[in-house]
């Protein structure tokens, strides 16, 4: 049987629904090819690429992209450790306090961005550490653990213990266990939590504020040329890349995730 077709007025709020929330993307798109340089006006009164040119010439931008892309990358791999071990603990292991354990890995991102910021810069201060890079990848791995963890845990709970247990049984040992049936299934759910760390640690900005010092990622490069715009159209063209770059990892994390009901020994 065919379902039954949604009313048209239900379309409608959902067609309103999707060009409220994207809506102000495509104007960052538009604007970025705008001829004009000072305001933004609509509409635009002619479309130029000259502001990719410009954008691409510019160093400072460069330097920012370049510690966005490192910050996230190695934020992501202390992510895929510590949240990947704490998953299997949480999931595979019955001990005294483990939901509350749960909790507290759960915190930092369920907190105010600023709340966070705010305790790690008191406590690089205390600590009298300096802030560098790597007081940066110690505070956006504080939220990209929890968003591994999420998927690894979810993942550990819907892969059966008979097979693990079958595994040792057939004389296996825990390292071939690990590598031929534990990694295979949870590979796509730690994946697609790579993603989702690494876009959620590009484009950060409060917690980046608190722990970076003087130097300036990508997104605090932006905040500044929009707090003293110089060229603007060469901000949204920079939006566009921030736009692109956490886009596509979001969309990855969205189709391997997909169909997950169908793991090895869910259900067994």
């Amino acid at each position: 049987m065919r379902p039954d077709r949604a009313p048209w007025w239900l379309k409608a709020m959902a067609g309103g629904g999707l060009l409220f929330l994207h809506l102000p993307i495509l104007l960052i798109f538009v604007y970025a090819f705008s001829s004009e340089a000072k305001t933004f006006v609509w509409p635009p009164p002619g479309f130029t690429l000259q502001w990719f040119g410009r954008a691409w010439a510019r160093p400072d931008i460069w330097e920012a992209l370049s510690l966005s892309l490192r910050v996230a990358l190695i934020a992501t791999l202390v992510a895929l450790v510590l949240g990947t071990l704490c998953a299997a603990a949480v999931a595979r292991t019955r001990f005294f306090g483990r939901e509350a354990v749960s909790l507290l890995v759960v915190l930092p991102i369920a907190l105010p961005g600023i709340i966070t910021g705010i305790s790690l810069r008191s406590a690089f201060s205390l600590a009298d550490i300096p802030f560098s890079f790597w007081t940066i990848v110690l505070g956006h791995a504080t939220f990209c653990i929890v968003v591994v963890y999420n998927n690894a845990v979810a993942r550990f709970r819907r892969v059966s213990g008979n097979l693990i247990e079958a595994s040792m049984d057939l004389g296996a040992t825990y390292g071939q266990t690990l590598r031929h049936v534990i990694l295979p299934n949870i590979a796509t759910a730690l994946l697609a939590g790579g993603m989702l760390a690494f876009a959620l640690s590009f484009d950060e900005v409060i917690v980046t504020t608190f722990t970076a010092g003087q130097q300036a990622t990508l997104p605090i490069w932006m905040l500044e040329e929009l707090v003293r715009p110089r060229e603007r159209p060469v901000t949204n063209v920079v939006a566009m890349v921030v736009v692109l770059v956490t886009l596509l990892p979001i969309l990855g994390a969205y189709y391997l995730t997909r169909g997950t009901e169908t793991v090895a020994g869910s259900g067994k």
